[in-house]
């Protein structure tokens, strides 16, 4: 059984991704960190914070695997540091957070 670490979640991508995973028997738990709360689901434990960094900083359970789902535009970020902030800073923590607990495999951005 895998535990999963996924970024993303409350967007088109990875919400189609949670879904999957959360039917997938070979994934006992998904750690989906997100800015904005997700519904309550089975397996799924959903820190959030407005700061992503920090929901990210409570997950503290070991993941195997990373799927970083995290993407904007820049029109949507509304800046060019905003953009930055998203698209590369949060996927460089989003792979750092996995690293750090324990994860084998990375898919993402």
């Amino acid at each position: 059984m895998s535990q999963v670490l996924l970024t993303g979640a409350t967007g088109l991508v990875g919400g189609h991704l949670l879904r999957l995973l959360q039917n997938e028997p070979r994934i006992s738990t998904i750690a989906a960190p997100t800015r904005r709360p997700l519904a309550p689901a089975e397996g799924v434990f959903n820190p959030h914070d407005p700061q992503l960094t920090d929901a990210l900083a409570q997950v503290v359970d070991p993941v195997d695997i990373v799927f970083c789902c995290l993407g904007t535009t820049r029109r949507e970020a509304g800046s060019k540091e905003a953009f930055v902030h998203a698209d590369y800073t949060l996927v460089v923590d989003t792979a750092l957070t996995g690293k750090r607990l324990g994860a084998q495999t990375y898919a993402g951005g």
